[in-house]
Protein backbone atom coordinates (compact mmCIF):
# COMPACT_ATOMS: atom_id res chain seq x y z
CA UNK A 1 0.00 0.00 0.00
CA UNK A 2 1.17 3.41 -0.91
CA UNK A 3 1.74 6.02 2.03
CA UNK A 4 1.27 9.46 1.58
CA UNK A 5 2.80 11.48 4.72
CA UNK A 6 1.93 14.89 4.48
CA UNK A 7 1.11 18.16 6.49
CA UNK A 8 3.70 18.90 8.56
CA UNK A 9 7.39 20.10 7.87
CA UNK A 10 9.82 17.82 6.29
CA UNK A 11 13.19 17.95 6.74
CA UNK A 12 15.09 15.59 3.92
CA UNK A 13 18.63 16.85 6.15
CA UNK A 14 20.54 16.22 2.50
CA UNK A 15 21.05 20.10 2.50
CA UNK A 16 20.73 22.72 5.15
CA UNK A 17 16.81 23.90 5.49
CA UNK A 18 15.81 21.85 2.51
CA UNK A 19 12.00 20.90 3.09
CA UNK A 20 9.49 18.80 0.91
CA UNK A 21 5.54 18.81 1.35
CA UNK A 22 5.42 15.29 1.01
CA UNK A 23 7.18 11.89 1.28
CA UNK A 24 5.03 8.79 -0.90
CA UNK A 25 6.04 5.33 1.26
CA UNK A 26 5.42 1.59 -0.22
CA UNK A 27 6.97 -1.69 1.33
CA UNK A 28 8.66 0.12 4.39
CA UNK A 29 10.97 2.42 1.49
CA UNK A 30 10.51 5.87 0.05
CA UNK A 31 9.34 5.79 -3.65
CA UNK A 32 8.99 9.68 -4.28
CA UNK A 33 9.00 13.12 -2.60
CA UNK A 34 7.41 16.22 -3.91
CA UNK A 35 4.26 18.62 -3.67
CA UNK A 36 1.30 17.22 -2.13
CA UNK A 37 -0.59 17.86 -5.63
CA UNK A 38 1.93 15.74 -7.47
CA UNK A 39 1.79 12.62 -5.51
CA UNK A 40 -1.63 12.65 -3.70
CA UNK A 41 -3.28 10.84 -6.76
CA UNK A 42 -0.60 7.72 -6.16
CA UNK A 43 -1.51 7.98 -2.82
CA UNK A 44 -3.74 4.48 -1.19
CA UNK A 45 -3.19 6.08 2.03
CA UNK A 46 -2.66 9.23 3.56
CA UNK A 47 -0.82 9.94 6.70
CA UNK A 48 -1.38 13.80 8.33
CA UNK A 49 1.47 15.16 10.24
CA UNK A 50 -0.73 17.71 11.59
CA UNK A 51 1.31 20.27 11.89
CA UNK A 52 4.63 18.09 13.11
CA UNK A 53 8.12 17.77 12.25
CA UNK A 54 9.76 15.39 10.40
CA UNK A 55 13.49 14.62 9.70
CA UNK A 56 15.34 10.95 8.64
CA UNK A 57 15.02 8.16 11.25
CA UNK A 58 17.58 9.61 14.26
CA UNK A 59 20.27 6.69 15.30
CA UNK A 60 22.19 6.58 18.24
CA UNK A 61 25.95 5.57 16.53
CA UNK A 62 27.25 4.24 20.12
CA UNK A 63 25.71 2.78 23.17
CA UNK A 64 25.22 -0.10 25.22
CA UNK A 65 21.45 -1.19 24.94
CA UNK A 66 21.33 -4.40 27.48
CA UNK A 67 23.36 -2.00 30.23
CA UNK A 68 20.57 1.03 29.31
CA UNK A 69 17.99 -1.62 29.74
CA UNK A 70 19.79 -2.46 33.26
CA UNK A 71 19.18 1.20 34.48
CA UNK A 72 15.26 0.39 34.71
CA UNK A 73 15.70 -2.30 37.42
CA UNK A 74 19.32 -1.42 39.33
CA UNK A 75 19.74 1.11 42.26
CA UNK A 76 20.26 4.78 40.14
CA UNK A 77 23.05 6.11 41.64
CA UNK A 78 23.29 8.84 38.84
CA UNK A 79 21.75 11.47 41.19
CA UNK A 80 23.94 11.24 44.59
CA UNK A 81 25.01 14.67 45.41
CA UNK A 82 27.85 13.36 47.90
CA UNK A 83 29.62 10.15 49.27
CA UNK A 84 27.21 10.20 51.93
CA UNK A 85 24.08 10.19 50.02
CA UNK A 86 25.36 7.38 48.40
CA UNK A 87 25.91 5.29 50.98
CA UNK A 88 22.53 6.06 52.52
CA UNK A 89 20.98 4.99 48.73
CA UNK A 90 22.97 1.30 49.06
CA UNK A 91 22.14 0.68 52.43
CA UNK A 92 18.29 1.03 51.73
CA UNK A 93 18.77 -1.45 48.53
CA UNK A 94 20.38 -3.63 50.61
CA UNK A 95 17.29 -3.83 52.78
CA UNK A 96 15.36 -5.19 50.03
CA UNK A 97 17.84 -7.24 47.76
CA UNK A 98 17.63 -11.09 48.84
CA UNK A 99 20.93 -12.78 50.65
CA UNK A 100 21.04 -14.88 47.38
CA UNK A 101 21.67 -11.78 45.16
CA UNK A 102 24.08 -9.13 44.32
CA UNK A 103 23.46 -6.09 44.82
CA UNK A 104 24.19 -3.57 41.97
CA UNK A 105 24.37 -0.12 41.36
CA UNK A 106 24.90 2.08 38.57
CA UNK A 107 26.53 5.65 37.60
CA UNK A 108 28.00 6.85 40.58
CA UNK A 109 30.06 9.81 40.04
CA UNK A 110 32.87 11.73 42.37
CA UNK A 111 33.08 14.54 40.76
CA UNK A 112 29.70 15.64 41.19
CA UNK A 113 30.51 15.45 44.92
CA UNK A 114 31.45 18.63 46.47
CA UNK A 115 34.74 17.16 48.25
CA UNK A 116 35.07 14.11 45.37
CA UNK A 117 35.41 10.93 48.16
CA UNK A 118 34.59 7.90 47.04
CA UNK A 119 33.37 5.24 49.73
CA UNK A 120 35.38 2.77 51.16
CA UNK A 121 35.84 -0.73 51.20
CA UNK A 122 34.76 -0.66 54.60
CA UNK A 123 31.52 1.20 54.53
CA UNK A 124 30.41 -1.03 51.52
CA UNK A 125 31.48 -4.42 54.56
CA UNK A 126 29.49 -2.66 56.77
CA UNK A 127 26.26 -3.00 54.86
CA UNK A 128 25.85 -6.40 54.06
CA UNK A 129 28.36 -9.37 53.82
CA UNK A 130 26.90 -10.62 50.24
CA UNK A 131 28.40 -9.16 47.29
CA UNK A 132 28.06 -5.22 46.10
CA UNK A 133 29.58 -4.08 42.97
CA UNK A 134 28.91 -0.33 41.81
CA UNK A 135 29.81 0.72 39.02
CA UNK A 136 31.20 4.18 37.81
CA UNK A 137 29.22 6.13 35.12
CA UNK A 138 31.75 5.88 32.81
CA UNK A 139 31.58 1.95 32.97
CA UNK A 140 35.94 1.98 33.42
CA UNK A 141 35.87 1.59 37.37
CA UNK A 142 33.87 -0.23 39.73
CA UNK A 143 33.72 0.22 43.32
CA UNK A 144 32.86 -3.49 45.32
CA UNK A 145 32.76 -4.95 48.92
CA UNK A 146 34.90 -7.88 50.34
CA UNK A 147 32.31 -10.24 48.96
CA UNK A 148 32.54 -8.85 45.19
CA UNK A 149 36.25 -8.80 45.01
CA UNK A 150 36.67 -12.13 46.74
CA UNK A 151 34.65 -13.54 43.91
CA UNK A 152 36.58 -12.39 41.48
CA UNK A 153 39.44 -14.14 43.02
CA UNK A 154 41.36 -10.18 44.05
CA UNK A 155 42.65 -10.72 47.41
CA UNK A 156 45.66 -7.96 49.31
CA UNK A 157 48.35 -10.16 47.58
CA UNK A 158 46.73 -9.60 43.84
CA UNK A 159 48.48 -7.76 41.11
CA UNK A 160 46.78 -5.43 38.53
CA UNK A 161 46.22 -7.26 35.14
CA UNK A 162 47.86 -5.90 32.24
CA UNK A 163 45.42 -2.53 30.75
CA UNK A 164 44.02 -2.25 34.74
CA UNK A 165 44.13 -1.54 37.56
CA UNK A 166 43.55 -2.62 41.49
CA UNK A 167 42.93 0.50 43.87
CA UNK A 168 44.68 0.51 47.26
CA UNK A 169 44.85 2.61 49.88
CA UNK A 170 47.90 5.02 51.30
CA UNK A 171 49.10 1.53 53.28
CA UNK A 172 48.85 -0.58 50.70
CA UNK A 173 45.19 -2.14 51.39
CA UNK A 174 42.58 -2.96 48.93
CA UNK A 175 40.20 0.04 48.99
CA UNK A 176 37.66 -1.72 47.00
CA UNK A 177 37.98 0.19 43.65
CA UNK A 178 39.08 -1.82 39.89
CA UNK A 179 39.47 0.10 36.81
CA UNK A 180 39.09 -1.23 33.67
CA UNK A 181 40.74 -4.87 32.68
CA UNK A 182 40.40 -5.71 36.74
CA UNK A 183 36.67 -5.09 36.96
CA UNK A 184 36.77 -8.39 34.31
CA UNK A 185 37.23 -10.98 37.07
CA UNK A 186 34.70 -9.44 39.23
CA UNK A 187 31.97 -9.85 36.52
CA UNK A 188 32.83 -12.89 35.41
CA UNK A 189 31.92 -14.28 38.57
CA UNK A 190 28.36 -13.09 38.45
CA UNK A 191 26.09 -15.68 37.77
CA UNK A 192 25.02 -15.15 34.07
CA UNK A 193 23.59 -18.67 32.40
CA UNK A 194 20.49 -20.35 31.82
CA UNK A 195 16.65 -19.37 30.01
CA UNK A 196 15.47 -17.62 33.63
CA UNK A 197 18.90 -15.26 32.44
CA UNK A 198 18.45 -14.84 29.06
CA UNK A 199 14.92 -13.87 30.10
CA UNK A 200 15.93 -11.34 32.46
CA UNK A 201 18.22 -10.02 29.50
CA UNK A 202 14.92 -9.95 26.66
CA UNK A 203 13.25 -7.89 29.76
CA UNK A 204 15.97 -5.45 30.13
CA UNK A 205 16.39 -4.90 26.67
CA UNK A 206 12.48 -3.98 25.80
CA UNK A 207 12.67 -1.59 28.36
CA UNK A 208 15.98 0.16 26.83
CA UNK A 209 13.84 -0.23 23.14
CA UNK A 210 10.88 0.92 24.21
CA UNK A 211 12.52 3.89 26.47
CA UNK A 212 14.84 4.35 22.37
CA UNK A 213 11.52 4.66 20.11
CA UNK A 214 9.67 7.05 23.09
CA UNK A 215 12.78 9.72 21.90
CA UNK A 216 12.39 8.97 18.39
CA UNK A 217 15.55 7.00 18.25
CA UNK A 218 14.69 4.41 14.51
CA UNK A 219 17.74 2.19 15.72
CA UNK A 220 21.27 2.22 17.64
CA UNK A 221 24.57 0.54 16.95
CA UNK A 222 24.95 -1.12 20.52
CA UNK A 223 27.64 -3.17 21.72
CA UNK A 224 26.29 -5.91 24.41
CA UNK A 225 28.29 -8.92 23.08
CA UNK A 226 30.81 -9.89 25.83
CA UNK A 227 29.12 -8.71 29.13
CA UNK A 228 26.59 -11.10 29.77
CA UNK A 229 27.80 -14.70 29.64
CA UNK A 230 28.09 -16.71 26.56
CA UNK A 231 27.62 -14.27 23.84
CA UNK A 232 24.26 -15.87 22.57
CA UNK A 233 22.79 -14.71 26.07
CA UNK A 234 22.46 -11.07 25.13
CA UNK A 235 22.20 -12.17 20.93
CA UNK A 236 19.20 -14.21 22.06
CA UNK A 237 17.23 -11.53 23.58
CA UNK A 238 18.29 -9.47 20.75
CA UNK A 239 16.37 -11.88 18.51
CA UNK A 240 13.45 -12.07 21.14
CA UNK A 241 12.62 -8.93 20.98
CA UNK A 242 14.03 -6.89 17.73
CA UNK A 243 11.89 -7.24 14.38
CA UNK A 244 9.27 -9.51 16.24
CA UNK A 245 7.76 -7.45 18.97
CA UNK A 246 9.48 -4.17 17.69
CA UNK A 247 10.77 -2.81 14.45
CA UNK A 248 13.97 -1.72 15.01
CA UNK A 249 17.31 -1.40 13.53
CA UNK A 250 20.58 -2.57 15.59
CA UNK A 251 24.22 -2.97 14.47
CA UNK A 252 25.72 -5.17 16.74
CA UNK A 253 29.65 -4.16 17.03
CA UNK A 254 31.42 -7.39 18.49
CA UNK A 255 33.79 -7.60 21.28
CA UNK A 256 36.88 -8.80 20.17
CA UNK A 257 36.98 -11.60 22.74
CA UNK A 258 33.87 -13.30 21.00
CA UNK A 259 33.92 -11.80 17.51
CA UNK A 260 36.13 -14.89 16.23
CA UNK A 261 33.75 -17.23 17.86
CA UNK A 262 30.96 -15.48 16.39
CA UNK A 263 32.16 -15.21 13.00
CA UNK A 264 33.37 -19.09 13.16
CA UNK A 265 29.26 -19.95 14.96
CA UNK A 266 28.03 -18.22 11.93
CA UNK A 267 25.64 -16.97 13.96
CA UNK A 268 22.15 -15.92 12.28
CA UNK A 269 21.30 -12.14 12.47
CA UNK A 270 18.34 -10.62 10.66
CA UNK A 271 18.92 -8.52 8.55
CA UNK A 272 17.96 -5.47 8.22
CA UNK A 273 17.28 -5.30 11.67
CA UNK A 274 19.66 -7.14 13.58
CA UNK A 275 23.26 -6.51 11.66
CA UNK A 276 26.69 -7.51 12.60
CA UNK A 277 29.05 -5.10 12.94
CA UNK A 278 32.77 -4.12 13.43
CA UNK A 279 35.53 -5.61 15.58
CA UNK A 280 34.87 -3.42 18.93
CA UNK A 281 38.49 -2.74 20.55
CA UNK A 282 39.14 -0.98 23.83
CA UNK A 283 42.21 0.97 23.62
CA UNK A 284 42.25 3.00 26.61
CA UNK A 285 40.08 3.83 30.02
CA UNK A 286 38.55 6.81 30.84
CA UNK A 287 38.94 10.45 31.80
CA UNK A 288 37.00 10.49 34.94
CA UNK A 289 38.64 7.58 36.08
CA UNK A 290 41.91 9.09 35.09
CA UNK A 291 42.77 5.78 32.74
CA UNK A 292 42.08 7.55 29.34
CA UNK A 293 45.54 7.00 27.85
CA UNK A 294 46.94 10.55 27.72
CA UNK A 295 50.90 11.41 25.68
CA UNK A 296 51.98 13.71 28.67
CA UNK A 297 51.11 13.17 32.57
CA UNK A 298 47.36 14.27 33.58
CA UNK A 299 48.03 17.39 35.07
CA UNK A 300 46.87 17.26 38.32
CA UNK A 301 48.61 13.17 38.72
CA UNK A 302 51.80 14.15 37.19
CA UNK A 303 53.11 10.48 37.79
CA UNK A 304 50.09 9.06 35.61
CA UNK A 305 49.66 9.12 31.87
CA UNK A 306 46.55 6.42 32.00
CA UNK A 307 46.17 2.47 30.39
CA UNK A 308 46.69 1.65 26.94
CA UNK A 309 44.73 -1.59 27.59
CA UNK A 310 46.85 -3.38 24.68
CA UNK A 311 50.53 -3.40 24.02
CA UNK A 312 51.36 -2.65 20.49
CA UNK A 313 51.69 -6.41 19.84
CA UNK A 314 48.29 -6.92 20.95
CA UNK A 315 46.42 -4.47 19.51
CA UNK A 316 48.33 -5.38 15.75
CA UNK A 317 47.73 -8.97 16.36
CA UNK A 318 43.36 -7.89 16.87
CA UNK A 319 43.22 -5.10 13.86
CA UNK A 320 44.89 -8.15 11.68
CA UNK A 321 42.01 -10.98 13.15
CA UNK A 322 39.37 -8.32 11.48
CA UNK A 323 41.38 -7.76 8.57
CA UNK A 324 41.72 -11.60 8.29
CA UNK A 325 37.73 -11.35 8.34
CA UNK A 326 37.14 -8.35 6.08
CA UNK A 327 36.15 -6.46 8.48
CA UNK A 328 36.05 -3.20 10.19
CA UNK A 329 37.69 -2.19 13.65
CA UNK A 330 35.76 -0.01 16.04
CA UNK A 331 37.85 1.54 18.80
CA UNK A 332 37.45 3.42 21.71
CA UNK A 333 40.12 6.07 22.16
CA UNK A 334 39.76 8.87 24.28
CA UNK A 335 43.30 9.96 25.34
CA UNK A 336 45.94 10.97 22.65
CA UNK A 337 47.97 8.16 23.02
CA UNK A 338 45.21 6.04 22.56
CA UNK A 339 44.16 7.89 19.07
CA UNK A 340 48.10 7.41 17.97
CA UNK A 341 48.51 3.96 19.07
CA UNK A 342 45.36 2.83 17.02
CA UNK A 343 45.99 5.12 14.09
CA UNK A 344 49.90 3.46 13.61
CA UNK A 345 47.91 0.10 13.41
CA UNK A 346 45.21 1.13 11.04
CA UNK A 347 47.34 2.68 8.94
CA UNK A 348 49.80 0.19 8.79
CA UNK A 349 46.60 -2.48 7.92
CA UNK A 350 44.19 -0.41 6.34
CA UNK A 351 39.99 -1.39 6.20
CA UNK A 352 38.96 -3.30 3.79
CA UNK A 353 37.44 -2.03 0.76
CA UNK A 354 33.92 -0.83 1.16
CA UNK A 355 33.88 -0.40 4.90
CA UNK A 356 35.23 1.89 7.48
CA UNK A 357 37.11 1.72 10.75
CA UNK A 358 34.88 3.37 13.53
CA UNK A 359 37.27 6.02 16.03
CA UNK A 360 34.89 5.83 19.37
CA UNK A 361 35.02 9.26 21.68
CA UNK A 362 38.24 11.09 19.99
CA UNK A 363 37.99 13.27 23.22
CA UNK A 364 41.22 14.73 22.99
CA UNK A 365 43.13 14.76 19.72
CA UNK A 366 45.95 16.92 18.82
CA UNK A 367 46.26 18.59 14.99
CA UNK A 368 48.41 16.13 13.88
CA UNK A 369 46.16 13.65 15.02
CA UNK A 370 43.13 15.05 13.22
CA UNK A 371 45.40 15.17 10.06
CA UNK A 372 46.61 11.40 9.75
CA UNK A 373 42.74 10.60 10.26
CA UNK A 374 41.69 13.03 7.26
CA UNK A 375 43.49 10.59 5.35
CA UNK A 376 41.90 7.12 6.33
CA UNK A 377 37.95 5.92 5.40
CA UNK A 378 37.51 6.81 9.57
CA UNK A 379 34.25 8.10 10.93
CA UNK A 380 34.22 9.54 14.68
CA UNK A 381 31.99 8.54 17.08
CA UNK A 382 31.38 11.33 19.09
CA UNK A 383 29.08 11.81 22.00
CA UNK A 384 28.55 15.60 22.29
CA UNK A 385 27.04 15.52 25.84
CA UNK A 386 30.46 14.52 26.94
CA UNK A 387 31.64 18.00 27.09
CA UNK A 388 28.84 19.41 29.69
CA UNK A 389 29.21 16.40 31.37
CA UNK A 390 32.95 16.71 31.90
CA UNK A 391 33.47 20.39 32.41
CA UNK A 392 35.13 22.04 34.20
CA UNK A 393 36.95 19.48 35.89
CA UNK A 394 38.11 17.92 33.13
CA UNK A 395 40.07 21.08 32.80
CA UNK A 396 41.99 20.00 35.93
CA UNK A 397 42.92 16.74 34.76
CA UNK A 398 44.26 17.71 31.20
CA UNK A 399 45.49 21.26 31.83
CA UNK A 400 45.16 24.24 29.48
CA UNK A 401 47.24 23.55 26.89
CA UNK A 402 46.09 20.76 26.13
CA UNK A 403 42.21 21.98 26.35
CA UNK A 404 42.86 23.43 23.56
CA UNK A 405 42.69 20.22 21.67
CA UNK A 406 39.90 18.31 23.74
CA UNK A 407 35.81 17.45 22.44
CA UNK A 408 37.49 18.85 18.94
CA UNK A 409 33.80 18.11 17.01
CA UNK A 410 33.73 21.41 14.93
CA UNK A 411 37.76 20.63 13.85
CA UNK A 412 36.76 17.42 12.92
CA UNK A 413 34.00 18.41 10.42
CA UNK A 414 35.80 20.65 9.05
CA UNK A 415 38.72 18.78 7.94
CA UNK A 416 36.13 16.58 5.99
CA UNK A 417 36.12 13.64 8.87
CA UNK A 418 32.85 11.68 8.95
CA UNK A 419 31.02 11.91 12.15
CA UNK A 420 28.03 9.96 13.68
CA UNK A 421 26.79 11.28 17.19
CA UNK A 422 25.45 8.98 19.91
CA UNK A 423 25.61 8.98 23.57
CA UNK A 424 27.58 5.97 24.95
CA UNK A 425 24.11 5.18 27.05
CA UNK A 426 23.54 4.56 30.01
CA UNK A 427 26.75 6.87 30.50
CA UNK A 428 25.16 9.69 28.75
CA UNK A 429 21.09 10.77 28.67
CA UNK A 430 20.00 8.62 25.29
CA UNK A 431 17.90 11.40 24.76
CA UNK A 432 19.25 12.49 21.52
CA UNK A 433 17.64 16.05 21.77
CA UNK A 434 20.05 16.52 25.12
CA UNK A 435 22.95 14.85 22.86
CA UNK A 436 22.47 17.78 19.96
CA UNK A 437 21.69 20.30 22.65
CA UNK A 438 25.10 19.50 24.03
CA UNK A 439 26.50 19.84 20.24
CA UNK A 440 25.30 23.28 19.58
CA UNK A 441 25.74 25.10 22.95
CA UNK A 442 28.59 22.80 24.67
CA UNK A 443 27.33 23.60 28.13
CA UNK A 444 24.60 22.21 30.58
CA UNK A 445 21.22 23.66 29.85
CA UNK A 446 20.39 27.36 31.08
CA UNK A 447 23.49 27.92 31.91
CA UNK A 448 24.86 31.90 31.20
CA UNK A 449 28.07 31.06 29.81
CA UNK A 450 29.07 30.96 26.29
CA UNK A 451 29.58 27.41 25.84
CA UNK A 452 33.11 25.31 26.55
CA UNK A 453 35.51 25.42 24.10
CA UNK A 454 33.07 27.75 22.16
CA UNK A 455 35.08 27.83 19.05
CA UNK A 456 34.19 23.86 18.74
CA UNK A 457 30.18 24.69 18.27
CA UNK A 458 28.44 22.99 15.81
CA UNK A 459 24.98 24.37 13.98
CA UNK A 460 21.70 22.75 14.72
CA UNK A 461 22.30 20.87 11.10
CA UNK A 462 25.21 19.59 11.76
CA UNK A 463 24.36 17.97 14.93
CA UNK A 464 21.18 16.64 13.76
CA UNK A 465 22.98 15.33 10.88
CA UNK A 466 24.99 13.47 12.69
CA UNK A 467 22.29 11.59 14.30
CA UNK A 468 20.88 10.91 10.29
CA UNK A 469 23.54 10.42 7.88
CA UNK A 470 26.51 10.39 10.00
CA UNK A 471 25.13 7.03 11.76
CA UNK A 472 24.64 5.41 8.33
CA UNK A 473 28.07 6.77 7.06
CA UNK A 474 29.24 4.65 10.26
CA UNK A 475 27.75 1.82 8.66
CA UNK A 476 28.45 2.33 4.85
CA UNK A 477 24.72 2.12 4.91
CA UNK A 478 24.68 6.19 3.10
CA UNK A 479 23.35 5.11 0.38
CA UNK A 480 20.35 3.74 2.11
CA UNK A 481 19.49 5.61 5.05
CA UNK A 482 20.12 8.42 7.11
CA UNK A 483 17.90 11.13 4.55
CA UNK A 484 14.34 11.19 3.06
CA UNK A 485 15.08 10.70 -0.39
CA UNK A 486 13.52 8.11 -3.15
CA UNK A 487 15.52 5.06 -2.95
CA UNK A 488 16.31 5.05 1.15
CA UNK A 489 14.44 3.24 3.79
CA UNK A 490 11.46 4.71 5.40
CA UNK A 491 12.80 5.47 9.17
CA UNK A 492 11.22 8.66 10.37
CA UNK A 493 11.97 10.56 13.59
CA UNK A 494 8.70 12.70 13.98
CA UNK A 495 8.76 16.13 16.76
CA UNK A 496 6.29 18.14 17.94
CA UNK A 497 8.37 20.82 17.01
CA UNK A 498 10.71 22.76 14.65
CA UNK A 499 14.55 21.62 16.18
CA UNK A 500 15.87 24.59 14.22
CA UNK A 501 13.25 27.05 15.47
CA UNK A 502 13.23 29.02 18.28
CA UNK A 503 16.23 29.09 20.97
CA UNK A 504 18.38 26.33 21.69
CA UNK A 505 16.25 25.85 25.42
CA UNK A 506 12.91 26.00 23.57
CA UNK A 507 14.81 22.97 21.82
CA UNK A 508 14.79 21.14 24.92
CA UNK A 509 11.19 20.74 25.14
CA UNK A 510 10.83 18.97 22.05
CA UNK A 511 9.17 15.86 21.92
CA UNK A 512 8.98 12.68 19.61
CA UNK A 513 4.88 12.27 18.82
CA UNK A 514 5.73 9.36 15.88
CA UNK A 515 8.72 6.58 15.46
CA UNK A 516 8.47 4.96 11.97
CA UNK A 517 10.89 2.23 10.95
CA UNK A 518 10.61 0.83 7.34
CA UNK A 519 7.31 2.47 7.16
CA UNK A 520 5.76 1.15 9.97
CA UNK A 521 4.63 3.36 13.27
CA UNK A 522 6.13 1.57 16.37
CA UNK A 523 5.46 4.76 18.63
CA UNK A 524 2.65 6.90 18.45
CA UNK A 525 2.46 9.25 21.61
CA UNK A 526 -0.81 10.52 21.40
CA UNK A 527 -2.20 6.79 20.20
CA UNK A 528 -0.20 4.78 22.97
CA UNK A 529 1.61 2.70 20.46
CA UNK A 530 4.95 1.25 21.93
CA UNK A 531 7.14 2.94 24.05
Amino acid sequence: MKQLWHNGIIYTMEQENETVEAVLVEDGEIIAVGSFDDLIEQAEEQLDLQGAVMYPGFVDSHLHMIFQGETFVRLDLSNASSAEEMLEMVKEAAKTTPADKWLFGEGWNEQNFADRRILTLEELNAIRKEPILLTRVCHHAALGNAAALSAGGIREESEAPAGGEIGRTAEGKLNGLLYDKAIDPVTEAIPRKGEAYIEYLTEVLNLAVDQMLSYGLTGGHTEDMHYFGEFMNPLTAFQRVIGKKHHFRVNVLRHHAVFEEMVEASVPFDEPFIESGAMKIFADGALGGSTAALSKPYADQPDNKGLLIHTDEQLKELVKLARTYNEAVAVHIIGDAAADQVLHMIEKYPAPNGKRDRLIHGCVLSEELIERMAKLPVVVDIQPAFVSSDFPWVEDRLGKERLAHAYPWKTLLDRGIMCAAGTDAPVEDINPIASIYAAVERKKPYETHDGYLPEQKLSRFEAIQMYTIGSAKAICKEHERGLIKPGYVADFSIFDRDLSAGTSEDMLAAKAVKTVVAGRIVFDREAGVGG
